[in-house]
């Protein structure tokens, strides 16, 4: 792709807002969040109530197990159709969305919502399209995602794209401009999800936005910027919601033989509403996300473990030191260097091989604090992870391809995003 084209990579969207809704009724966090907290998702379904809510139009990942999941998906999207023939929205038209987000912790986090073209983005294995996944996606994960997505009249979305923008030229300076800009909403996030403002990003502006990115994709500017000699740009790639991401990819790539050559530039399936996000932002504190095993014998796992990486030992001092937990009990297992360029990829294999073995099951799991609450139980052991370093991140991507799965979350679970902004995709 040339570089032209790049600026149709991030393109304004209908973007669809709720009027005369109790916003923070309608605004609820991503559904890969809580997992083990089945009570967090109790509570936000009570507060809720019968107000229109985000919360009717997903899934938490939770219920992905539950009997009565095919109802529960068809329940979704009989929500998105009713609030669509009811009025619950009104349409910001060929719009982004300047977003500030004011975290739990106070700090500012700035990003842009709009459509992301699917044809730049892959997630397969090998590939080194302009959207790259930094994390390996679990095709496992995918179907349940894919029912609730194909079909659906309605997307809404807790994506996390980064760009790579040390001179901060796409996001930080719309800053200055909000008063061009007619603000869309601005309310308090439940559960301590801090503040939310948004503004409407169009006309000259929105021409800026295009012109940036296509500036970011620029192939000698990408390679001077990172010492590589002729590589293929790399300009986003997912930091939070891979999953869903992939979702739609696959949901387009089994769309597209279905219409014709002029149908597929147009058709809205081709687009992933996502919020961009720059990876240089302050605000963007990269912490590493958790394991929790789940029946198995805990002692037996850790000997287990230090028999499959040899030279490796109880305590500190080694190339990688992973905490565990269970119970009262607490110990450090020190990796050596050829485990692996990453503790949580040394990790990743170690857990791959041997819990599916003996039956366990694996939850991920974002604070140290809620390690030690869900390993108090008999049977469970819980691995506390070194973070990674946020300013090699593209550049590893770049070179050694996605990471292990479920490396890296942005921040803790309060400041993951929120459903807020949706988009008809049918």
């Amino acid at each position: 792709m040339e570089r032209s084209d790049y600026r149709d990579l991030f393109v304004p969207a209908d973007i669809l807002l709720p009027v005369n809704c109790d916003m923070k009724k309608w605004s609820v966090v991503a559904c890969d969040q809580h997992t083990s907290e089945p009570e967090y998702w109790e509570r936000v379904d009570e507060f809720v109530g019968s107000a229109p809510s985000t919360l009717r139009m997903m899934l938490p990942e939770h219920t992905y197990n539950f009997p009565n999941l095919e109802e529960l998906v068809s329940d979704t999207k009989a929500s998105m159709a009713e609030y669509e023939a009811g009025g619950v929205f009104e349409v910001c038209e060929n719009s982004y969305v300047y977003v500030e987000r004011e975290l739990y912790n106070g700090r500012l986090r700035r990003g842009i919502v709009g459509a992301l073209d699917l044809e730049c983005y892959d997630f397969a294995e090998n590939t080194k399209p302009a959207v790259r996944a930094t994390e390996g996606t679990v095709v496992e994960k995918l179907p349940i995602r894919i029912r609730l997505r194909e079909g659906a009249p309605i997307e809404l979305t807790h994506v996390l794209v980064l760009v790579d923008d040390p001179d901060m030229t796409l996001i930080e300076p719309l800053s200055d401009k909000k008063e061009e800009m007619h603000k869309l909403y601005d309310f308090e996030l439940m559960e301590k999800g801090g503040h939310i403002t948004g503004h409407r990003i169009a006309g000259a502006l929105a021409e800026r936005v295009k012109d940036s990115v296509a500036a970011l994709a620029d192939s000698k500017r990408f390679n001077g910027h990172y010492g590589l000699d002729n590589e293929p740009v790399m300009v986003l790639a997912t930091g939070d919601g891979n999953h869903s991401l992939a979702t739609a990819k696959v949901c387009w790539e089994n769309l597209k033989p279905t219409l014709s050559e002029e149908e597929r530039k147009k058709h809205p399936a081709r687009y992933a509403l996502v919020e961009i996000v720059n990876i240089r932002d302050s605000s963007l504190e990269f912490q590493p996300i958790n394991r929790v095993v789940f029946d198995i014998d805990p002692e037996v796992m850790v000997e287990a473990m230090l028999e499959f990486f040899p030279d490796s030992y109880l305590g500190p001092g080694g190339y990688h030191e992973i905490c565990f937990v269970h119970g009262e009990q607490t110990g450090i297992i020190s990796l050596p260097k050829d485990s692996g360029a990453l503790a949580i990829g040394a990790l990743s294999k170690f857990l791959d091989e041997y819990v599916p073995d003996v039956g366990g099951r694996i939850d991920f799991v974002h604070g140290d604090d809620v390690v030690v609450k869900l390993s108090q139980k008999p049977r469970r052991l819980g691995f506390v992870l070194p973070a990674i370093d946020k300013g090699n991140l593209f550049l590893s991507i770049i070179q050694d391809g996605a990471l292990p799965r479920k490396t890296f979350s942005m921040g803790g679970s309060n400041d993951k995003r929120f459903y807020l902004e949706c988009r008809r995709i049918r």
